[in-house]
C-alpha cells in the first residue's frame, strides 16, 4: 500500500488516475488534512513538524510501505519526520521534478501560488543540484492572484493564471510549477521553455518505493 499525505481533497482523483493509468492494482491510502496548510502558512512548516509526523505513523500503522507527501510546502518536514521515525520510505512529490530541473539547465524560474512554498522548493532544487554537482540559479516568481481562484473553487481560472505568467517567462532553461495543484497549467502554457510538475515523476517514484518496500535507498527511487 501507498499512502498519500494531501493538504487539498482535489489531489485525491489525480493520483488515482495516475495509479489506475500507470501502477493498477497498487492499493492507496490518502491521509487529507488542510488545516496542516494552513498552520504552517500562519507560523511556519516546522510548526507542523509533530503533526505530520503523526500521520506518518498512522499511516505506516494502516500497512503503508511509502508514504508520499504531496504538499510542497510540507514536502521537507514530511521527510526530515519520515527519517528521523519510520522505517518505510518517505517522499515528497516534488523531489524527482526538482532533479529534471537541474538537469535541463542553470537558470529555473520557480512558480508558486503560495509564498510558503517558495523557500522549501527553492531548497530543494539547490539540494539537488549540489547532489548533482551542478551549480544553479532559481528565480522564484509568486503567482499572487492565483491561490484566491483556488480556494475559491475555481480550478479553470486557477491554472489559467498560473499559465499565463509561465507564458511570460523567455530566460530560463526550465519553469518549475511549484504546487502538485498547478499541473494542469502546463498542458495550457505556450512559452517554449520546458514546464515541470511534480504529479507524475512524483507519483512514480514512491509507487516504485511502495512495491520495493522497506530497505531500498531513496536516490535509487528518484
Amino acid at each position: 500500500m501507498l499512502a498519500l499525505l494531501h493538504t487539498s481533497p482535489v489531489h485525491v482523483p489525480v493520483f488515482d488516475a495516475l495509479r489506475d493509468e500507470t501502477h493498477p492494482g497498487l492499493r492507496l491510502r490518502h491521509f487529507v488534512d488542510e488545516e496542516l496548510l494552513r498552520r504552517a502558512r500562519r507560523e511556519g512548516p516546522a510548526a507542523v513538524t509533530d503533526a505530520v509526523g503523526a500521520v506518518l505513523g498512522r499511516a505506516v500503522a494502516e500497512g503503508a510501505r511509502a508514504v508520499l507527501c504531496t504538499c510542497s510546502t510540507l514536502g521537507g518536514v514530511a521527510e526530515e519526520a519520515g527519517t528521523a521515525q519510520l522505517a518505510v520510505p518517505v517522499l515528497r512529490v516534488d523531489r524527482p521534478m526538482a532533479a529534471a530541473a537541474v538537469a535541463a539547465g542553470p537558470r529555473v524560474v520557480l512558480l508558486a501560488a503560495v509564498a510558503s512554498t517558495l523557500a522549501p522548493t527553492t531548497a530543494l532544487i539547490e539540494q539537488e543540484a549540489r547532489r548533482a554537482g551542478r551549480t544553479v540559479t532559481v528565480r522564484p516568481v509568486l503567482v499572487d492572484a492565483a491561490w484566491s481562484r483556488f480556494e475559491a473553487g475555481d480550478n479553470e481560472g486557477y491554472v489559467r493564471e498560473v499559465a499565463t505568467v509561465a507564458d511570460r517567462v523567455t530566460d530560463a532553461d526550465a519553469i518549475v510549477l511549484a504546487q502538485a495543484s498547478m499541473a494542469p497549467a502546463q498542458h495550457l502554457t505556450t512559452t517554449p521553455v520546458p514546464v515541470l510538475s511534480s504529479p507524475r515523476p512524483g507519483f512514480e517514484a514512491a509507487a516504485r518505493a511502495a512495491r520495493h518496500g522497506p530497505g531500498r535507498r531513496l536516490d535509487t527511487l528518484t
